[in-house]
């Protein structure tokens, strides 16, 4: 007889439910998140388990981990492309884990990447590095508009990094702008050391992989953002269109139309924020220093607004970096407004 399975997971715990080939239940249960006792309760329907779908949360690693190393055949729920039956007045736990095993069992369950174990820790530690460069710009977005509102001239960002207490000093006499603005320059300047060292620690462990080797010749892109390009996409065969990692990049409008009609937007969230977030940072960097590029950002902010024209540069860099590292080419100028 064959099984299936499937886990409804959450923070704390997680609900199990095993079905056979004619969707008959033949196990559920809700149990705390523990490994040893997940194992324990799967132990005796091993032989039979074709497969076991854990539901894609923001804890997966611990679980799929844990079976994939015990020998299930794991499969990781995509959650965003699921959808229940139409008409349900009542969904719980239990409802959600016999889905999932029933999708498996159908062959219809759509599947999300299990992303290699060995590289998710420097990954990682590049999230976090993401996440103290946005702390830091949000510190020097605060000094330059206190300079712009106090002295009436505009400071770079370059300018405001470069900062020292006697230049602060003399910018500002009146104690509590200065006690703010020198606050604001020590933050900045601790979190450049916290942000140099995750780079040099990151650049010293891993290298970029021969097929993402060439994205370094996009307009923008340098030995951070190229690595961050390939361990956040991961294997890019996975993506069998150029739409798809353009999706996947957040690049892609989220509409829905009925008879031409709007009907409302999709999810804006499905996709991944840190590829986003890398095909921006590129495109800035593109838009001050290749001058093509910065006249298509240009027209598009005339005729639109800075916001729209970024995410189209973006989404640019996206489309254009999925043919470099798909058939591992250099970029090409010349194809830079057909991708």
């Amino acid at each position: 007889m064959k099984l299936y399975a499937g886990i409804d997971l959450h923070a704390n715990s997680h609900y199990l439910g095993i079905v056979d080939e004619q969707s008959k239940v033949v196990f559920k249960h809700s149990m705390v998140n523990d490994l040893t006792k997940t194992l324990s309760v799967l132990e005796p329907f091993r032989s039979e388990l074709m497969g076991v779908v854990v539901e894609s949360t923001f804890n997966w690693y611990w679980l799929v981990d844990g079976l994939m190393e015990h020998g299930y055949r794991v499969h990781l729920a995509n959650p965003a492309a699921i959808q229940q039956y139409e008409g349900l007045k009542h969904v719980d736990d239990e409802r959600d884990a016999i889905w999932l095993a029933n999708l498996l069992r159908l062959g219809i369950l759509p599947e999300g990447y299990i992303y290699p174990k060995q590289e998710r820790p420097v990954r990682d530690l590049l999230r976090k590095r993401l996440q103290l460069v946005r702390h830091r710009t949000s510190h020097i977005l605060s000094i330059q508009n206190m300079v712009s509102r106090s002295l009436g001239v505009r400071m770079t960002s370059n300018e405001v990094k470069g900062l020292d207490e006697q230049q602060v000093a003399e910018l500002f006499k009146e104690e509590h702008l200065f006690l703010a603005v020198r606050s604001g320059v020590e933050v900045i300047r601790y979190l450049g050391e916290k942000i140099r060292g995750i780079e040099k620690v990151v650049k010293g462990h891993v290298k970029l992989r021969r097929e993402f080797e060439k994205i370094l010749t996009l307009p923008g892109v340098g030995q951070i953002l190229g690595l961050t390009i390939m361990l956040e996409a991961g294997d890019i065969r996975r993506f069998p269109a150029v739409g798809n990692y353009a999706s996947y990049c957040r690049c892609v409008r989220s509409t829905r139309l009925s008879n031409s009609k709007p009907k409302g937007e999709g999810n804006r969230k499905n996709g991944n924020k840190y590829l986003a977030w890398a095909y921006v940072e590129a495109a800035h960097f593109a838009i001050r220093d290749y001058p093509e590029v910065s006249r298509y950002y240009h027209r598009k902010a005339a005729g639109a607004n800075k916001v729209v024209a970024i995410k189209a540069v973006s989404h640019k860099r996206a489309r254009a970096s999925y043919y470099i590292m798909r058939d591992q080419v250099e970029y090409d100028p010349s194809k830079l407004f057909h991708y």
